[in-house]
Parts: C-alpha cells; structure tokens; sequence
C-alpha cells in the first residue's frame, strides 16, 4: 500500500471512524462544558464560618458568612477568610472540570478548552 508521510493512502473506513470519534467527543466535551457552568462546587473556611459557591467554569454565585464571624475590630482577618474559601473553591472547580473532561477525553490533554 502506497505511504504518504508515512500513513497508509486509503482506508476511508478507518477515517470516517476516526471522524466519527471525533465528532462524538467534540459533541461530549460541550454537554460538559454546559455542565460544568451549571454546577455548583462549594468551599468554607474558618471552620465553616465563611463559604463560597463557585460555578465549573469558576464564576462565583454565592459568598456566605456567619454572623458571629463579622468582627468590626478584625476586618482583615475576616477578608483572609473570604479569600481563603474564594480560592478552594476556584481550586474545586479546576479539580472538578479535570474530572468531567478526563472523562470524556480519556485522559488526552485538550489544552484550556475548559
């Protein structure tokens, strides 16, 4: 069978399968890029005192404190916390989308497609 850059010519079947597999992963990869702007991934900190909500594609909805947190006196301490669980979360959510992509992907590396 004749090479070009060293691939077989020919074999149309086995390309329209490979195009195929592609079409259905690109068309998974977007049923969980919808998923993930839909799903809410949360982190607290200060033993739960303060805790965010962050979508998979890491927009934050929701910020929570506790009242008992809120210390005019100790602003700053308050602010470590917000930016503690604003940054788990944002972490989750990364973790969380390699999770849903991997599994679509098979593992294969998309490069920030998410």
């Amino acid at each position: 069978m004749a090479k070009r850059n060293g691939f077989p010519m020919g074999g149309g079947g086995n390309m329209a399968s490979m195009m195929q597999q592609a079409q259905r992963m690109q068309q998974n990869i977007e049923r969980v890029q919808n998923e993930l702007a839909e799903a809410e991934i949360e982190a607290t900190s200060g033993g739960g005192m303060v805790k965010a909500v962050v979508t998979g594609k890491k927009e934050l909805k929701e910020i929570t404190i506790a009242p008992e947190i809120v210390d005019p006196e100790d602003v700053e301490m308050l602010q470590d916390l917000i930016l503690a669980a604003v940054n788990e979360a944002m972490r989750n959510a990364d973790k969380y989308a390699e999770e849903q992509m991997s599994k679509v992907t098979g593992g294969l590396s998309l490069g920030g497609l998410f």
